[in-house]
């Protein structure tokens, strides 16, 4: 047999193909935190029977991400305060070990070129005052970190924490909370490329530390 066989292709299941698209719809706001989920409807807009976006439902309540309520129906989750400073302290012990994973044994160079790009996106937004875009930026290089770590599995896990991020992001750029500084991603990026895996550490988890400030302005 020859080694370079072709890898078989991995056709997605109805429910897992749901199951994204709602966590889009939910990470950018078209389904509201609180809003319920009209099943009827929502399974004729996706083209699907009701059994599997049920199960679909069903996955993305176990993640946290919609609740069920007896006699009620399904709702998007609300986040309260302690539920985004829980996000970030998990965003924290993860990015954190991405960026030591990629000193360690990644490829550090690359990797903070590509992330300085991203941080570059972030100050062209906000230069132009586009707010979703921001959010998005924002979301892009936190996910590009965890993902130039080489890791399925933190990057699985981190996925699901960006999405309630960008749930509370979303609320805070709009009310005037968030921050958002290019520069502290640019300097991120610069430790990783130059192997600082203290400063990297150091700076990570001043930046992620911003669900302090977060929280006390929005209450």
């Amino acid at each position: 047999m020859s080694e370079n066989r072709v890898q078989m292709v991995v056709q997605e299941s109805t429910p897992t193909l749901i199951a994204r698209q709602l966590r889009r719809l939910i990470g950018q706001g078209q389904l509201a935190p609180g809003e319920r989920l009209n099943e009827v409807e929502l399974s004729q807009d996706f083209g699907v029977s009701r059994g599997p976006f049920r199960e679909a439902v069903q996955r993305l309540t176990q993640q946290g991400l919609l609740v069920s309520i007896r006699n009620k129906g399904v709702f998007v989750v609300e986040l309260t305060p302690e539920d985004v400073r829980d996000v970030y302290i998990g965003r924290t012990a993860l990015e954190r070990y991405a960026a030591e994973l990629i000193i360690e044994r990644g490829s550090p160079a690359e990797a903070g070129e590509k992330l300085l790009e991203a941080a570059d996106e972030m100050e062209l937004a906000g230069k132009q005052d586009d707010l979703d875009a921001l959010v998005e930026s924002d979301i892009t290089f936190h996910s590009l970190l965890v993902s130039l770590a080489n890791s399925p599995r933190l990057r699985q896990m981190h996925s699901t924490l960006m999405i309630e991020t960008r749930m509370s992001m979303t609320l805070e750029a709009q009310s005037g909370t968030q921050i958002f500084r290019a520069e502290d991603h640019r300097d991120i990026a610069r430790a990783i490329s130059d192997k600082d895996r203290s400063r990297a550490d150091q700076l990570l988890a001043e930046h992620l530390d911003y669900s302090d400030f977060m929280i006390d302005s929005a209450s």
